[in-house]
């Protein structure tokens, strides 16, 4: 019998046949990973309000190292549609499961949250839903229009899913009020997606934000990639040369930390100096802005990248 609703972590996770993980050891996180907590009052009342209003953040779901800083700042990333993904992604600590059918009050919620704390910028993104038609792209919208509605001069950036199976509708869909960032991460390189990302497909995803861009060419177009999952550099020059002939104008560039010993392993932790070398690469390559560090996620700072391209 399928449960719907039922959240699966820890032993369920996907079991990861990773040749180098056999050795069972665990890298030690170097000092430059080292992130202070920030636990204060505006912290607290920012989970209160998110759990009063019944909302998700990816901030939390996915134990994002720059919670606290984000949080402080009175800045988050809602995640929509739920908080169980039809995906089993082995780098993610989001939970996996059949998911409940869309909540039509959320975009409401949402819109409500953004504006008591006063935000001037959201990012939205969304649990991978395959179990619905148009992959979530319609409560998408909803969410994006209810944001606007009662936010004056709000900027909306949505981070989206795949959307593998109704790309052409999903991209309709969203193209009907658009947000001013259309985000879609490619997380690691071709090699490694059985593993990293199944269920998903580089080419599709590439040609998902080539297709955002051919249909909105005034709308900028983002991604975002982790290291340290066992890419190597030549792979990431190359994922990063991918983005810029597909149109893509922002990079973020991060490293990746495993969740829990259920999930991908980290192969290893890459310096700051190569962070650095690769974020002139990228703009090299055509990439308009980078945004490149061992604490760098798709949705840190993401204001200030849109402020940036938006000046150029």
């Amino acid at each position: 019998m399928i449960e719907y609703g039922v959240k699966k972590r820890g032993s369920e996770k996907i079991k990861l046949n990773i040749e180098s993980a056999s050795n069972n050891v665990v890298l030690k996180k170097p000092g430059w990973l080292k992130v202070k907590s920030l636990t204060n009052d505006d912290v607290s009342n920012l989970k209160k309000q998110l759990r009063n209003n019944k909302l998700h953040t990816v901030c939390e779901e996915a134990f994002c190292p720059n919670i606290g800083e984000c949080f402080a700042n009175g800045t988050a990333t809602f995640m929509i549609l739920g908080d169980i993904c039809t995906r089993r992604c082995s780098f993610c600590d989001v939970a996996h499961g059949r998911p409940i059918m869309p909540d039509p009050d959320e975009p409401e919620r949402l819109a409500q949250s953004v504006l008591s704390m006063g935000l001037k910028y959201v990012v939205i993104t969304s649990v991978d839903r395959d179990d619905l038609e148009d992959g979530g792209s319609k409560h998408f919208l909803k969410c994006v229009s209810a944001v606007r509605k009662i936010n004056k001069d709000i900027r909306v950036e949505i981070l989206v899913p795949d959307f593998r199976k109704c790309s052409t509708i999903a991209l309709d869909i969203l193209s009907t009020e658009l947000p001013d960032v259309f985000n879609h991460n490619l997380e690691t390189v071709p090699r490694l997606y059985r593993t990293v990302r199944p269920g998903s497909d580089y080419k599709h995803s590439l040609q998902l934000l080539q297709s955002f861009k051919h249909k909105n060419p005034d709308v900028p177009t983002k991604s975002g990639i982790m290291l340290g999952l066992g890419e190597t550099k030549d792979e990431v020059i190359t994922v990063l040369n991918d983005l810029s002939q597909h149109g893509c104008d922002l990079v973020t560039i991060g490293q990746y930390l495993q969740p829990s010993k259920y999930h991908h392993p980290v192969m290893r932790y890459v310096s700051p100096d190569e962070f650095n070398e690769l974020k002139n690469i990228a703009f090299e390559l055509g990439i308009k802005d980078v945004a490149s560090g061992p604490l760098v996620r798709s949705s840190y700072h993401a204001d200030k990248q849109s402020r940036q391209i938006l000046k150029n």
